[in-house]
């Protein structure tokens, strides 16, 4: 008898919360935004729940008009190989660029990583919609909105290659016969793209997961193209569960086109939950950090998904309307988030302001304000009405908010059958119940035939 279908959930480390106002709230970690412990201290408590990974997000621009730096100052691949470090199961899921990254040296790090842990590496697979990312990487301009999915392509293509270029098997160590290496198992590449080249093999062996989980977050149409082709776990933003279950039948239907079976895919959207003894309660958590938030700053925010318009000639309290937008089609950046903050806008009516304050805390993701036993039951229903296979969990404090979600509502998700009471498997590919790389079908195997 198979057993019934599990939650999935990731804990999303944004510094001292994912609220804009969370660096200045009594109740957030009050230790630097640059101490390890300040991470660590959530990996662990993460761990404690059961967790089945810490994911850590990354930027490519310093702070500019009037933007707080209060996340991305820390390398997330040096931060989570300090973390695998004090931490013994929970999957370390880090952001790097496919478009301002070597293949080669990205494929060598997370083997590394993967190593390190002891088989818990994920790759979080972003193209950079950073306004200005390209000038910090010597380019006159940022990669345009296409081509930096062309590259993408090609990128964990090669990447892919080498990760399979030096299996683990080739590693004998037999030190009485002298022989390390069997030589004929290593091959190298020869990848020959029209961005990417490299000619390979790696010189990690194959990690304890064979590679590191392969994550994404696009959610534009090239990038739930390219999500169906490669992803085995994916992060996404939707603030009602009709859109999210829309977004998870076409992702699982187009995977099944490319001979992928649904669950090879683990659909993970935030939530951002306030929490508290009373709906009353939790939603004056919302107001708290929304007072410690300031108009220039969620400027600065919007401007930046929306490649750099400048929106602060508008009036905060009128409602805003289509023409008050550049065309989310149009931009170049994060074009999916921008698409999802238009159409938002438009159908509840809301003014700059009220927008300012929507994206101040989830940033387009699920906000909820409710007691335990009300999180609770919207993780339930999303999960059992086809919209989600878990949940990127986005604390707007963390510290005191996911202190009450991991002591009050994971409980709850126990008692209803939906979530582990411990730990299983020891990689991340286990948590989230993947197949094994070797067993998995050939719809990777292909992946270097552009190489020449």
């Amino acid at each position: 008898m198979s057993r019934p279908r599990q939650l999935h959930l990731n804990l999303f480390l944004m510094s001292r919360g994912h609220h804009e106002g969370a660096w200045r709230h009594p109740g957030a970690n009050p230790k630097a935004l640059t101490d390890l412990e300040l991470y660590a201290d959530a990996a662990r408590l993460a761990e404690a729940a059961r967790f089945d990974a810490v994911f850590l997000a990354d930027t490519l621009v310093g702070p500019e008009g009037g933007q707080q730096a209060t996340s991305g100052l820390l390398d997330p691949l040096l931060l989570l190989t300090a973390l695998a470090l004090r931490t013994e199961r929970i999957g370390l899921i880090g952001t790097a660029s496919t478009t301002y990254n070597h293949a080669y040296t990205l494929a060598r790090q997370f083997a590394s990583l993967d190593h390190i842990s002891r088989g818990r590496a994920g790759w979080n697979i972003v193209t950079s919609w950073a306004p200005r990312a390209g000038q910090n990487y010597g380019l006159p301009e940022n990669v345009d909105h296409g081509s930096r999915y062309e590259i993408a392509e090609e990128f964990v293509a090669a990447v892919d290659a080498l990760w399979r270029s030096f299996p683990a098997a080739a590693v004998l160590d037999d030190r009485a016969g002298g022989r390390f290496l069997d030589h004929a198992a290593v091959q190298p590449v020869h990848f020959e793209g029209k961005h990417v080249r490299t000619r390979g093999p790696l010189n990690v062996p194959g990690s304890p997961q064979g590679r590191p989980v392969y994550v994404q977050a696009g959610q534009s149409e090239a990038g739930r193209a390219f999500a169906a082709r490669w992803a085995e776990a994916i992060f996404t933003a939707h603030g009602h569960r009709a859109s999210a279950q829309a977004f998870y039948q076409d992702i699982k239907g187009q995977a099944a086109r490319l001979g992928r079976a649904a669950q090879d895919i683990v659909i993970l959207p935030g939530i951002s939950a306030a929490i508290g003894s009373t709906e009353t309660e939790a939603q004056q958590v919302w107001e708290e950090l929304d007072a410690l938030t300031s108009i220039e700053t969620g400027l600065a925010r919007l401007s930046a998904r929306f490649g750099g318009h400048d929106f602060s000639a508008l009036p905060l309290d009128r409602k805003l309307t289509a023409d008050d937008f550049p065309d989310p089609s149009l931009v170049q950046a994060s074009r999916s988030r921008a698409v999802g903050y238009v159409e938002t806008t438009l159908r509840e009516g809301l003014t700059l302001r009220q927008l300012l304050k929507r994206l101040a805390g989830a940033r387009g993701h699920l906000a909820v304000a409710g007691t335990p036993e009300q999180v609770a039951d919207l993780i339930e229903d999303w999960f059992n009405a086809g919209a989600a296979d878990g949940f990127n969990v986005m604390p707007p404090i963390i510290g005191q908010q996911f202190e009450l979600f991991t002591r009050e509502v994971v409980p709850l998700l126990r008692q209803r059958g939906l979530f582990r009471e411990d730990y299983e498997t020891h990689t991340l590919r286990g948590h989230f119940g993947l197949q094994e790389v070797a067993a998995q079908p050939g719809w990777q195997a292909g992946a270097n035939k552009v190489a020449a």
